[in-house]
């Protein structure tokens, strides 16, 4: 029994991790968007998607006030990106907060929106109403609040710009000058923007 015990175990485990977190693929208009079983979406019905989308693994996104990520976009895994804040209205109204109608003081409510090719790093939190721009590498453990500019480095919670994405590139297109064709597509403005958008299924 001890020796079958191991090959057991690693078959349990691939059977699992097949069946539970294999990533699932595409909305109907954005076929090669991925979007992985363990991540938790509320609201889904505000997400919006354009393609080549990737969402990993034991992420959080809160869409109650519209979250949308443009073509490219990779949330790694630990993320969070959360459209509405109520701490302060809870600390106001106390048990009223349950009960209250109508506007609640101190309550956060904005969208998100992450632009093409930009990539959030493990563990990071993107704040409600942040813009963030095309081509951003987001750290990881930052924590996003505002508006980020196209190419930022961002890191720190808050974070703040450190460098500028397209300097480490550089280096790469300089090596290959046969990628600049396909480096420079995506960087029109209208990339990530038009009809491929798609509603989470």
């Amino acid at each position: 029994m001890n020796f079958f015990r191991p090959w057991l175990n690693r078959f349990r485990r691939r059977i699992a991790r097949w069946m539970l977190f294999r990533m699932a693929f595409g909305e109907s208009r954005a076929p090669h968007s991925r979007i992985s079983p363990s991540t938790c979406i509320e609201n889904e019905g505000g997400l919006r998607l354009a393609d080549h989308v990737y969402i990993g693994p034991f992420n959080f996104l809160e869409a109650s006030a519209g979250i949308e990520l443009q073509e490219g976009v990779q949330i790694t895994s630990f993320c969070s990106l959360v459209t509405h804040s109520s701490q302060v209205s809870q600390r106001l109204l106390g048990r009223a907060y349950a009960t209250w109608s109508g506007e609640m003081p101190g309550f956060k409510r904005g969208a998100i929106e992450v632009g093409a090719y930009t990539f959030v790093g493990p563990h990071s939190l993107i704040e409600a109403g942040s813009r963030i721009g095309r081509g951003v590498l987001v750290c990881a453990y930052s924590q996003v609040r505002g508006d980020v500019p196209d190419f930022a480095i961002v890191a720190g919670q808050p974070a703040k710009q450190v460098g500028d994405t397209r300097d480490l590139d550089a280096r790469y297109l300089e090596q290959h000058p046969e990628l600049q064709v396909f480096y420079q597509a995506w960087q029109a403005p209208s990339v990530g923007t038009g009809s491929n958008k798609e509603r989470a299924a």
